[in-house]
């Protein structure tokens, strides 16, 4: 078996046979060489529900989440004496079946479902990450991306292996490399606190998006930073709590919306009910690419649906750049929404010109040449009857580096289209994300170096339009002011550290880059980081 349960007593590490065969955790993007969109942050669920079995309420609402993370996915759950972990590469439905659910038993689980921001996609990065410590033991999710990580390296390895934290492999070597690796270290570093006091002392800490959702043996705590960039909602079962990143998680276990949890806010639920504290002064920031892209349609975010966002999107961009045309298609399925917008504004019919096949989201099967030639065609199709002779409209969501668009505009000519203009719902992407999208780097950023009219000219369309930041904005309902517009417009939300201290591999380096100065005092030197992250190409 590729896991081992965990607990306090002997405090056991989690291990792997080399042996057993798993997934490599990779989407199927890379079936069309050269392009990755925008990546999703994680998902992160935790249920208190004494009665209930938690194990599979996890995997539901993992399951409704696993549109945020799709490389590997994780449950801990405790009885009240022991937590037990499982996790594994692959979707929730391929980690876990009906005997591994069973065999988590307790009262209170949490849940993750990772997309990697911080560290790479491999087992030992997979959540919830696990530590025993002298007094107990802590499972903890993250969603979100820090972005002082250097910072806190430094701080797990000036804390050192004598605080009350065990098994963990200090002497300059760390096995995990991920931000939450780092954040569980510094909470089980504080043997003379609880959990909650030491979260209370550590959070504040913390610099960029986290979503967290972490647990000791009897208490169940939910934090969100003070920003706020990254969703969590509460909800309420008939006999206990969820925490969730998004809505749709708590509709899918038959849970009640209660409300979001605040940013700088730590909520803690156990058998004597829900209490709540503050850790930071909340300034919101919430991320608008979760309304343009990430989030679930199904999803509220701060009051607003989600899906309700994107058809508001389209109608404004209708407004913005109408153009005279037969038909308005989506690229399925992210651009659905804002293609009925842009419909229902524009007066020209609405059609589906491209079949998704459902199932190839995700292969274990390395394609040959002649299959990877093919590129997009493995997941969209076009329906020629309905676009052969026509002026069509395609709306997606967002432009990153532009292949699946080329690709695209050249399948709809080979199919007899007329003419193909392209319409985007969200601004030119001009700047990477460090709080928990992985996007490419500037100099692979399309909008980057080229006008609107050249990147139209390099996908091949007749034109392309995107939508203006304020009618983006406007669509969401939520103040400009309080919306992380990073990616489009670079004004980040959050102080950024120098780009050497930045990149999703920064903690890979360590091992080369901690040694031990004159006094034997570990220090973190400059390692792999993003120094052209942030620099124009």
């Amino acid at each position: 078996m590729p896991n081992q349960a965990l607990g306090p007593a002997g405090a056991r590490r989690l291990v792997r046979l080399d042996n057993v065969p798993r997934g490599d955790g990779r989407l199927n993007h890379d079936l069309f060489p050269g392009e990755k969109g925008p990546q999703d942050a994680c998902g992160v669920f935790g249920v208190w529900a004494p009665g209930e079995e938690v194990a599979k309420l996890t995997y539901f609402g993992l399951y409704a989440l696993q549109h945020r993370g799709t490389e590997s996915a994780g449950i801990a759950v405790s009885n009240g004496s022991q937590i037990l972990v499982f996790k594994d590469m692959g979707l929730v439905s391929q980690v876990f079946d009906e005997a591994t659910l069973g065999s988590l038993r307790g009262h209170m689980a949490v849940g993750h479902a990772r997309y990697s921001t911080t560290g790479s996609s491999v087992w030992e990065n997979a959540q919830p990450t696990f530590r025993a410590t002298a007094t107990g033991s802590i499972a903890l999710g993250h969603n979100g991306n820090l972005t002082n990580t250097g910072e806190l390296a430094r701080m797990v390895a000036e804390q050192g292996p004598d605080r009350g934290e065990l098994n963990y492999p200090y002497q300059g070597r760390i096995e995990a490399t991920s931000d939450t690796d780092l954040l569980a270290s510094l909470l089980a570093g504080h043997p003379d606190l609880s959990l909650e006091e030491a979260a209370m002392q550590v959070l504040p800490k913390l610099r960029g998006a986290f979503s967290l959702v972490f647990m000791d043996e009897g208490t169940l705590y939910a934090a969100r930073d003070p920003q706020g960039i990254r969703p969590l909602v509460l909800g309420r079962l008939e006999r206990g709590w969820v925490a969730a990143s998004e809505t749709a998680a708590l509709d899918i276990v038959g849970a009640s919306f209660i409300r979001e949890i605040e940013p700088g806010e730590l909520v803690a639920i156990d058998e004597h009910g829900l209490r709540t504290q503050r850790f930071a002064e909340a300034a919101p920031k919430g991320c608008v690419f979760e309304y343009v892209y990430l989030a679930r349609p199904d999803t509220a975010i701060a009051g607003r649906g989600v899906h309700a966002a994107r058809v508001e999107m389209g109608r404004r961009l209708a407004m913005e750049a109408p153009v005279e045309a037969d038909l308005v298609m989506p690229t399925p399925e992210s651009g659905t929404p804002a293609a009925i917008g842009y419909a229902e504004e524009s007066g020209i019919p609405f059609g589906q010109g491209l079949v998704k096949n459902s199932y190839v989201g995700r292969t274990f099967i390395q394609p040959s040449q002649t299959i990877r030639q093919l590129g997009i065609r493995l997941k969209l199709n076009p329906l020629r009857e309905v676009i052969a002779g026509k002026r069509l409209v395609v709306v997606d969501d967002s432009i990153v580096r532009g292949n699946t668009q080329r690709a695209l505009v050249r399948m709809l000519r080979e199919a007899g289209a007329a003419e193909v203009h392209v319409r985007i719902s969200s601004p030119p992407v001009k700047w990477p994300c460090f709080f928990g999208i992985d996007f490419a780097t500037r100099a692979e950023l399309i909008a980057n170096g080229l006008s609107v009219d050249e990147i139209a000219k390099s996908l091949g369309a007749d034109s392309l339009a995107y939508i203006s930041i304020d009618a983006m904005v406007e669509a969401t309902t939520i103040p400009k002011d309080n919306l992380c517009r990073a990616c489009f417009d670079g004004i980040y939300p959050i102080e950024l550290p120098d780009p050497e201290r930045l990149g999703k591999h920064l903690l890979e380096g360590l091992e080369q880059s901690v040694r031990s100065d004159a006094d034997g005092v570990q220090s973190l030197l400059g390692g792999a980081g993003a120094e052209d992250a942030l620099r124009r190409p």
